[in-house]
């Protein structure tokens, strides 16, 4: 148990704790109880906080540098001279290490020489390619110039590994926001300007198309996170019928019978959808935004129930499933996420049936689409919707008229909790668990308000394309204020989280999955940081939110320098990562049931993202294995990937899974590996990636995989 010397007679402790910064927090002895624990000296802490309160709690307030005075008189007085002095060189360590964060020539110098942990920090971005390096380089000097922008203490509570501000290199430095769902009826119905183009309504679904893919790449560079297209079968569905009805005109003057002119017409509009979705999916794979990447795109679809909505779900899937180019190599581009609806499409003799069959075999050999649960959605989030990028929701909103609005809306931003570390710190403790916790919410809480205001300083002439012309749904005049957009609750923001496994490997052992109380616990973790957003929330009136982040590169980072400070943990810190938000524990190999009614809890709280992946082997054998998963599941979870192993090896034929080694995934049968004979898909960032194409996963991830199968368990992008 903790050390509660604040109830200890004639000892009085500070009520507030004045940081370097000049901000001001309540003060939490049990801070120094970690200092000495970490400096062995668990034996003697009592004593030695008691000697440092006799000399700060003088007072109602102190600063740090009392407290870091007074920690170096008690360990010199008790005898710890060179205990002292390791503190005093900590201190210093870190100092220069502040400095050098915040030192632009100190980052270009490492982007200069390759270091890893830059160049391949995201999965989905080639570092060799030019408009790659220049994003970047841009990026090195956005993250060092935000650090010094923000308040120092929420800059430090980053840098050391307490939280994670995510998407350093793009904000605080420019006041963008991070994902949304494209208003696209609003654009392609009332037309739009990109550049010097003034784009009026298009008059057939390849031109929507068309616009589509403008809009994507205009958007994908105007924010730094995943944009998506909200129940796409019906929003191009009308462009659509303006080709059959053209076809219907230009055939009447060769076919008289009423029936063989629309069948007619029927069939050369399916071609025009086809042909239409073909170029779609072409081009958002030949984009490239200004971030140096493939723009992050997810297309929804599956409600529709017209011939030509149905026609549309149809040609997207067969597209996907017939591959890119002459190889046929699987689209990374765009997410493709498909809904299950009851009565619809569900069972065999729902009208929409055929197109889940297709949607089934599409996922056994492309891996997507993912599933989207309706009724479980709705009850979710409030209301129906595609997530904005991979995984992150809005929440049911409606406008003065009492509208539904969906599209047109935004996510301003995520900081992520390093949960990990507060069980690590808390010893077993769980009073000091919930002490530490309430004191990181408020540094999180800070951090979000922060992210939030820097957005509001934007200007519609920031990005026409979001606020003048449509993308964000409102059209706001030059100067007006954009605040308008994310204030009462109309655009999210995200409060992430990482970890709950190890969370609870630290309380209840390793294999604590089916342990109740470890599993309520965790629960409850889940729980308060939705308590703490809906307090938030009612005070700033934007909508705060859970957001199991996916988390590729902080996976690592948190889980590295947790090691560097209390070294290596069984279970914990010893695997090398730590487990993205509430999933299993990728070393185990639980049955997709058993792993969906593990997580099927955690979404309730974290309905501001999440999504829930099970691991098969190859299905194309055996696809009505996956349906019967994905029907099982239909009550139980909201949103639904599929891991099943897609590569192929050109050089000799071979289709299944890629083996992980040391030098990367290469085929089993031959030891290609090379990416342009080979084809090797996994899942990354909640979206598809290549690992043959990123140097990172070529080297240790490969490593890490060849143990642990499932370590792409919705890593990455924050969208």
């Amino acid at each position: 148990m903790s050390v509660d010397v604040e109830e200890k007679k004639n000892v009085k402790k500070p009520t507030y704790f004045i940081k370097r910064d000049g901000s001001k927090m309540r003060f939490a002895s049990y801070k120094l109880e970690i200092i000495f624990d970490e400096m062995g000296l668990q034996k003697h802490k009592k004593t030695l906080i008691k000697e440092i309160l006799k000399v700060i709690g003088r007072t109602d307030e102190v600063d740090a540098h009392e407290v870091h005075r007074a920690v170096i008189s008690a360990l010199n007085e008790a005898g710890y001279q060179t205990k002292a002095l390791d503190y005093i060189n900590v201190y210093k360590k870190n100092e220069e290490y502040w400095q050098d964060q915040t030192n632009p020539a100190s980052r270009l110098e490492r982007l200069q020489v390759k270091d890893p942990e830059l160049v391949h920090e995201n999965a989905n971005k080639d570092s060799n390619v030019f408009n790659t390096q220049r994003d970047l380089t841009a990026g090195a000097v956005g993250k060092t110039l935000g650090l010094k922008m923000m308040p120092m203490h929420i800059a430090k509570a980053h840098l050391r590994g307490d939280i994670h501000y995510h998407d350093l290199d793009y904000t605080p430095w420019s006041p963008m926001t991070n994902c949304c769902l494209i208003d696209f009826k609003e654009m392609l119905t009332n037309g739009f300007k990109i550049g010097n183009a003034e784009v009026e309504s298009p008059h057939s679904i390849q031109t929507a198309t068309a616009q589509m893919a403008q809009i994507i790449a205009n958007v994908a560079s105007s924010q730094y996170g995943g944009c998506s297209a909200n129940r796409v079968d019906e929003l191009l569905a009308p462009f659509a019928k303006r080709n059959f009805e053209k076809h219907v005109v230009d055939a009447k003057d060769y076919i008289d019978d009423e029936d063989k002119l629309h069948e007619f017409a029927k069939k050369k509009t399916k071609k025009d959808i086809y042909d239409a979705m073909q170029g779609l999916e072409y081009e958002i794979n030949t984009l490239f935004s200004s971030q140096g990447q493939t723009p992050f795109t997810t297309l929804g679809f599956g409600l529709g129930t017209s011939w030509i909505e149905r026609e549309i779900q149809r040609a997207i899937l067969q597209i996907r499933i017939k591959g890119l180019g002459r190889e046929k190599r699987t689209a990374i581009f765009p997410k493709l996420v498909f809904t299950l609806k009851r009565d619809l499409n569900l069972k065999p003799e729902d009208p929409n049936y055929d197109i889940k069959e297709l949607a089934v075999e599409c996922a056994t050999k492309r891996m997507y689409p993912d599933i989207l649960m309706y009724d479980k959605i709705r009850e979710l989030t409030g209301s129906f919707k595609v997530p904005m990028g991979c995984r992150s929701f809005l929440q049911g909103w409606k406008d003065e008229n009492g509208k539904e609005v969906n599209s047109g809306r935004m996510n301003l931003g995520v900081v992520t909790l390093n949960l990990p570390r507060i069980a690590i710190e808390s010893r077993g403790d769980k009073e000091l668990f919930w002490k530490i916790f309430n004191e990181k919410m408020g540094i999180c809480k800070e951090a979000l308000v922060f992210k939030a205001k820097r957005v509001e300083q934007a200007i519609p002439e920031n990005a026409p394309i979001l606020y003048q012309y449509g993308a964000f749904g409102k059209r706001l005049k030059p100067g007006e204020n954009v605040s308008t957009l994310f204030k009462n609750r109309r655009a999210t923001i995200s409060l992430g989280y990482i970890g709950l496994y190890e969370v609870g490997t630290a309380f209840y052992g390793p294999d604590w999955e089916k342990n109740k109380e470890a599993h309520d616990f965790t629960v409850e973790i889940v729980r308060q940081l939705k308590n703490n957003c809906v307090a938030w929330s009612d005070e700033y009136d934007y909508h705060f939110s859970v957001y199991s982040t996916p988390s590729e590169s902080l996976t690592d980072r948190f889980c590295v320098l947790d090691t560097k400070r209390f070294g290596k943990i069984k279970d914990i810190t010893d695997k090398e990562y730590y487990t993205n938000s509430f999933h299993y524990d990728v070393r185990k190999h639980p049955s997709p049931f058993e792993k969906l009614t593990f997580e099927e809890d955690y979404p309730k709280y974290a309905s501001g993202g999440f999504i829930h992946y099970c691991e098969y082997p190859n299905l194309r054998q055996n696809p009505k294995a996956l349906e019967a998963v994905w029907d099982w599941a239909y009550d139980k979870v909201g949103y639904l990937g599929t891991n099943t192993p897609i590569d192929h090896c050109f050089k000799c034929g071979f289709e299944g899974e890629f083996k992980p080694t040391a030098r990367g995934f290469e085929c089993p049968d031959c030891g290609n590996h090379d990416p342009k004979t080979c084809d090797c898909v996994k899942r990354t960032c909640g979206y598809l990636g290549n690992p043959l194409q990123r140097p990172m996963v070529h080297g240790r991830h490969a490593e890490i995989a060849s143990r642990e199968k499932n370590l792409f368990d919705g890593t990455g992008y924050n969208g």
